[in-house]
């Protein structure tokens, strides 16, 4: 009987540490779905709800109050995101166009605005297949502008992207605080409401820039009105990490450029990598535009943009530049990808 009894436990722990596994698992399932559910909320609160708020950006060591203001009226969509301090910036945006006020370099730039999500900086669209690359986590209850808020963990699975936390008010779904972290957690950037209202109605008034305009210099840039030389469209990131796969391939003028560069965008369905392709010029103009003036010299290496990163190489004689608010090896992985096929593809 005393063997017996010796020999139970050894047949009992495999089963219960099983069972315990089990159980594990199926909770760590459920809060997973939780958490996706949750985030589906509060991307329909961010594209249907008015809002008006007043935040915290703390970016690189540096905090900037910010006002937001987002209307949806009759299915259109208008936007401002003024700088309240610091560089005195707003950002306007009607559904397709965004008119960036900047009176730090007496500039007014027109661009189009291909991304439809949010102004709210790290807040990301996260869309239903998430979860492929990564890990998300519904943790405590907390309280946030006195309110209870769900917090959510978004955890990537690999080095190539970074990951999120947000807390989400449990009555709206609306975010009321969030941060942007590296591959181990460390807060790259963070978002902190301090007031958010959000009335049934929004007069034009609120959306009308502060920033005096006269004598400001009116720039207009975005999506070229002719195609790229066919050799830049046949450029193509020939190999990509996990989970990127091409979204948009057209054409985008930069800055005075007179020749439209090539525009990839790449993406895993939440972190997004922009790639401009563009002609190295053969002489540099100098003040009388002589023709034997040195050549330029092309951009390259790594730079902090913001939260994330720029990467900048020559490819065939080829200005090539991937930026995004990725880690800085995906951006570099991706610049060193780029190449030309030899025939651009067809539409």
């Amino acid at each position: 009987m005393s063997q017996q009894l010796r020999r139970g436990p050894r047949w009992l722990i495999p089963c219960a540490v099983a069972g315990a596994m089990a159980f594990a698992l199926t909770q760590r399932s459920h809060a997973a779905d939780d958490a996706r559910a949750w985030l589906e909320k509060m991307n329909h609160a961010l594209a249907v709800r008015n809002y008006d708020g007043t935040f915290f950006h703390l970016s690189d060591g540096r905090v900037e109050t910010m006002r937001i203001v987002h209307r949806v009226k009759a299915g259109r969509v208008t936007e401002r995101l003024q700088s309240l301090d610091g560089s005195g910036r707003e950002f306007v945006r009607n559904n397709d166009e965004l008119t960036c006020y900047l009176p730090d370099k007496h500039t007014i730039l027109v661009e189009p605005r291909q991304d439809h999500g949010p102004f709210l900086g790290s807040l990301a669209h996260f869309g239903a297949d998430v979860g492929e690359f990564y890990s998300l986590e519904l943790l405590p209850t907390a309280r946030v502008l006195g309110r209870s808020a769900k917090v959510i963990v978004v955890n990537p699975k690999d080095q190539f992207r970074f990951g999120y936390r947000l807390w989400l008010d449990e009555k709206t779904a609306m975010p009321l605080k969030s941060q942007l972290c590296d591959s181990r957690g460390q807060v790259i950037e963070q978002i902190v409401f301090a007031r958010l209202a959000m009335p049934d109605n929004i007069s034009d008034s609120e959306l009308l820039p502060a920033v005096p305009t006269e004598g400001m210099r009116w720039v207009r840039q975005g999506l070229a009105n002719e195609a790229a030389p066919p050799a830049l469209l046949a450029f193509r990131a020939s190999e990509l990490p996990p989970g990127f796969h091409l979204t948009v391939a057209g054409a985008q003028t930069l800055g005075a450029a007179t020749v439209p560069a090539a525009h990839l965008v790449y993406s895993d369905g939440l972190a997004t990598v922009s790639v401009f392709v563009e002609a190295q010029p053969d002489r540099k103009s100098g003040a009388e535009g002589r023709a034997d003036a040195e050549p330029e010299a092309p951009m390259q290496g790594l730079a902090r943009v913001g939260s994330g990163f720029a990467f900048s190489t020559v490819v065939q004689g080829h200005q090539v530049t991937a930026v995004g608010e990725v880690p800085a090896r995906t951006v570099e992985f991706i610049a060193h990808s780029v190449k030309s096929g030899g025939e651009p593809p067809r539409p």
